[in-house]
């Protein structure tokens, strides 16, 4: 299975915006599709967003729907999740995860990162 290590969470003020990556190694990258999840604290994890192997099509959650962007470079194993206007309900733990077949639910993902904390503060 591949692996995944993401980065660039942070502590951002209402408003503001950070951009998480996700590196993966020990596998054909182009071969998974590719999803973020977030989970906050006391709360199941949820769906954030997804995208199909070249990036021609991607997915998101109600939520952040217009307000993030979910991207890939095939070149270099990364996908990425740009977060723009970013509110308090967005504070969570956010994770990459890869799949073989494409999908919505965190059980459809066998292959995780060990996720990066996002803090947005008021």
């Amino acid at each position: 299975q591949v692996q995944l290590v993401e980065s660039g969470g942070g502590l951002v003020q209402a408003g503001g915006s950070l951009r998480l990556s996700c590196v993966a190694s020990g596998g054909a990258f182009n071969a998974y599709h590719m999803a973020w999840f977030r989970q906050a604290l006391g709360k199941e994890r949820e769906f954030v967003a997804a995208i199909t192997l070249r990036g021609r099509d991607t997915y998101y959650a109600a939520a952040v729907k217009d307000r993030f962007t979910i991207s890939r470079d095939n070149a270099k194993n990364t996908v990425y999740l740009q977060m723009n206007s970013l509110n308090l309900a967005d504070t969570a733990v956010y994770s990459c995860a890869a799949a073989r077949y494409h999908g919505a639910t965190d059980t459809d993902y066998p292959s995780w990162g060990q996720g990066a904390q996002v803090t947005v503060s008021s």
